[in-house]
């Protein structure tokens, strides 16, 4: 069996960030990563997507985003993550996909697809969310005889031309797909409350950079949260208009369904070809599913500002308020991760 450092189980940003500041502490991390391109789950967002983010608050540690102000697209953040990849001193394995991590005497047992096996003095668990799409009970569904997507598999508005569409959800993701849904379908966005929404741009500069220069961004606020709250969409006021005007309209949720028809809250039934759940997603975490005291009932780390909090040699990266509001983003990420390498690095040295 191949012994290692530290497994860093995932090559997104998280991992990436992780592995860059375990390096330079001398360590020698093995990133392992399922798909076969460290870049996370980019690759696989909505065609449209750009970030939240301009460039110049964008950057992994090591790596300047080129842009300074611009907002990135999709395929430019896969360009940055995989130029990030071939300067990074670090060996990253894709194809490798974690199966089970177990405790042995002196670390971890790590199982891959194949069944080969590593053993690891620690594991870094910076797999992501993606993969783990957050599908709700909503009243109906299941019964619900149309097509039913999560914005997981949703790519661009074209193959919906023509079709009556609902998407539910009130965060950033299901505002812009449902504005850009309007282009070919007609789209209403289901949500519990009326949306929230904060303005990108405050006295002439980003909203990215009045929380950094507060301090916001990088506020330890994860451990008073038991529970993350909502965040507001981010806008410069095309989708506030959007839905002023009707393009989508906004509806409370559903309270059933009927066949291919949907039942709203007025008691009326209309007839919907897709629903397409917005609704976030959940820590993709199933090769901790045996290792005792690792993940709580509901399949949620049991963590504190990143470190597990039963199993030492554990940690988590890139999880959504580890310890700020910018834990899991490309801005934040690096932060998280050298406080967690730099903690491993003294538990291992302890060892």
């Amino acid at each position: 069996m191949e012994r290692i450092d530290v497994a860093v189980i995932g090559g997104g940003q998280s991992g990436l960030a992780t592995a860059h500041a375990l390096v330079r502490r001398g360590l020698r991390p093995v990133v392992l990563e399922a798909s076969g391109r460290a870049a996370g789950s980019w690759p696989r967002y909505y065609d449209s997507l750009t970030l939240f983010s301009p460039a110049r608050y964008s950057s992994l540690p090591g790596m300047p985003f080129p842009g300074a102000d611009r907002y990135p697209h999709r395929d430019e953040v896969v360009a940055y993550l995989t130029a990030y990849v071939d300067r990074l001193d670090a060996d990253i394995r894709t194809g490798s996909r974690v199966t089970a991590v177990r405790r042995t005497g002196d670390g971890f047992a790590v199982e891959l697809e194949g069944g080969g096996q590593q053993s690891a003095r620690a594991v870094v668990a910076a797999s992501g969310t993606f993969g783990c799409p957050h599908r709700p009970a909503l009243p109906g569904l299941e019964e619900f005889a149309g097509q039913v997507l999560h914005a997981a598999d949703y790519r661009s508005p074209a193959p919906f031309a023509g079709r009556r569409v609902v998407v539910v959800g009130a965060g950033n993701s299901a505002v812009q797909i449902a504005v850009e849904l309007t282009r070919t379908a007609r789209v209403t966005l289901a949500t519990r409350a009326p949306v929230k929404f904060a303005a990108q741009r405050i006295l002439g500069r980003d909203l990215h950079f009045w929380t950094k220069r507060t301090g916001l961004d990088t506020a330890p606020l994860g451990r008073f949260l038991a529970h993350p709250p909502a965040q507001p969409v981010l806008d410069d006021g095309r989708y506030r208009a959007a839905l002023a005007s009707g393009r989508p309209d906004r509806r409370p949720l559903f309270t059933g369904a009927d066949g291919s028809k949907l039942v709203w809250p007025d008691g009326s039934r209309e007839e919907v070809d897709t629903v397409v759940l917005a609704t976030g997603y959940r820590p993709d975490l199933p090769y901790l599913a045996g290792l005792d005291g690792a993940l709580d009932a509901t399949g949620n780390p049991r963590h504190r500002e990143g470190l597990a909090a039963h199993v030492p040699g554990l940690a988590f990266v890139g999880l959504e308020w580890q310890r700020s509001l910018s834990s899991n983003s490309l801005r934040g990420v690096g932060r998280d991760a050298e406080r967690i390498a730099r903690r491993l690095a003294a538990h291992l040295a302890r060892r």
